[in-house]
């Protein structure tokens, strides 16, 4: 919509500056004609002729789109508006953010910024000059408690103006308003307030209730004029220099004395403490002591109802004993009876042992002899056809190392035989390797 604002502002004044423009050509026209007539023997120009109701038309037109541009009212965002009548003043009904109409050359348009604003006395958190609002200089806000000393607060108000009544704002209040109501308003408000309290009040023990009662009047007092309060925070209190010393001195010995009653609650507590541990361990001694005697009671108790059992046990235990001696002595008499019957046994079965031994060893010798005596005959026998083998046997005993070797028995040429066929394989065997070698 600002575009077509501008749009239609620049269109009339493009209108209103072509009608100029005519005129201008015209009034040209004019000064040549008037020359060409001046001039002796020259022929004059037609007569020129003034576009009047051109350029008033055109002047008239452009009043239209100039006209609906000035209707055209654009309100930001964060931002509101009422309309000023030239005629009727301040008109009900507040314009919010966006586009509006109102009556070109008879209505205006005031804004004014609906977003929530500070007023802070004394330094900011940043150190830069937060009360600029109030005569451009960063102070604190003196005021004076109950004893008559001068404190100076650091306090921060946060407010918005209710669009709803930004009517009555305009009608009523002067302008600008965060620094024409809202600095005389809380100013008032806490030097009304922090006289009724004390320094230390004020400092420490009810700051928290005045910060609250101070809140309610300043939201009381502006929300009559049309300005919302939301929050009202006390930063700061700063105290005169001597009563600083002085309270600091008191706090100290404020401290001082709240420590040494928590000491003293310690120490009572301890002893109470060592009271009861003793009382305890007492308690605990004597119950030991009695849980003892009863044990030793029942102990005495119990050793005298076992004697009671223990005699009948010992004389069934003699009983025992004796017959246990009875029954080893007659075992013992049968054990020797019955080793001196095995002993007889044994001796028998020992002679009939022997006996049978002896029988299979001359059964042995028997049957070896015949043995030997057929392997001598067949021995006899086979040397009686080979008498050759006697000296195979005899050289075989002299001695494991030699080599027997059967000949022939008419080889009488045996071995010449033997090494001239050895000769003649090795002479083969050189004429094979010498045709071999020649070729290399």
């Amino acid at each position: 919509m600002l575009a077509l604002k501008y749009l239609l502002i620049a269109g009339g004044f493009g209108m209103m500056l072509a009608a100029v423009c005519i005129l201008g050509y015209d009034l040209y026209r004019e000064l040549l004609y008037r020359k060409a007539l001046a001039t002796p023997g020259a022929q004059p120009p037609p007569v020129p002729q003034w576009r009047w109701r051109i350029s008033l038309a055109l002047v008239l037109l452009a009043w239209g789109p100039i006209l609906l541009a000035f209707s055209i009212v654009v309100v930001p965002s964060g931002m509101a508006g009422v309309r000023i009548s030239q005629t009727s003043g301040t008109l009900p009904g507040t314009l919010y953010p966006g586009v509006h109409l109102v009556t070109p050359l008879v209505e205006d348009v005031a804004l004014f910024d609906t977003r929530d604003q500070v007023f802070t006395t004394g330094i900011s958190e940043d150190g830069k000059n937060a009360a600029a609002n109030v005569a451009g200089k960063s102070q604190l806000l003196d005021v004076q408690a109950k004893e008559g000393l001068t404190l100076g607060l650091a306090i921060t108000v946060r407010y918005r103006l209710d669009p709803k009544r930004l009517d009555y704002i305009q009608s009523n209040l002067p302008r600008p308003v965060e620094r024409e109501i809202v600095p005389p308003v809380v100013a008032s408000v806490w030097r009304e307030l922090v006289p009724n309290y004390t320094v230390r009040d004020v400092f420490s023990a009810k700051r928290e209730e005045v910060r609250q009662r101070a809140a309610g009047l300043i939201t009381q007092k502006l929300a009559m004029d049309g300005i919302v309060v939301k929050e009202v925070m006390l930063r700061d209190i700063h105290l005169p220099e001597e009563y600083a010393k002085g309270l600091e001195t008191l706090l100290l010995k404020e401290q001082e004395n709240d420590r040494m009653s928590v000491e003293t609650e310690l120490k009572q507590k301890q002893v109470k403490m060592a009271e009861l541990e003793a009382e305890a361990t007492k308690v605990q001694q004597i119950k030991q002591a009695e849980g003892e005697a009863q044990v030793h009671v029942l102990q005495a108790k119990g050793e005298s109802d076992a004697m009671q059992y223990t005699l009948p046990l010992k004389e069934k235990q003699i009983q025992q004993s004796k017959l246990e001696a009875e029954a080893r002595k007659e075992a013992t008499i049968q054990n020797a009876e019955a080793a001196a019957q095995a002993k007889l046994i044994d001796s028998k079965a020992e002679t009939e042992r022997r006996k049978l031994l002896a029988e299979a060893e001359a059964n042995r010798i028997r049957v070896t002899a015949a043995a030997d005596a057929e392997r001598l005959q067949s021995e006899a026998a086979i040397l009686k056809q080979n008498p050759l083998l006697i000296n195979k046997i005899v050289a075989e005993r002299l001695s494991d190392k030699l080599q027997i070797m059967m000949v022939p028995a008419d080889g009488k040429f045996f071995m010449n035989d033997v090494l001239k066929s050895m000769n003649m394989a090795n002479a083969a065997a050189g004429q094979t390797q010498q045709p071999e070698q020649q070729p290399q």
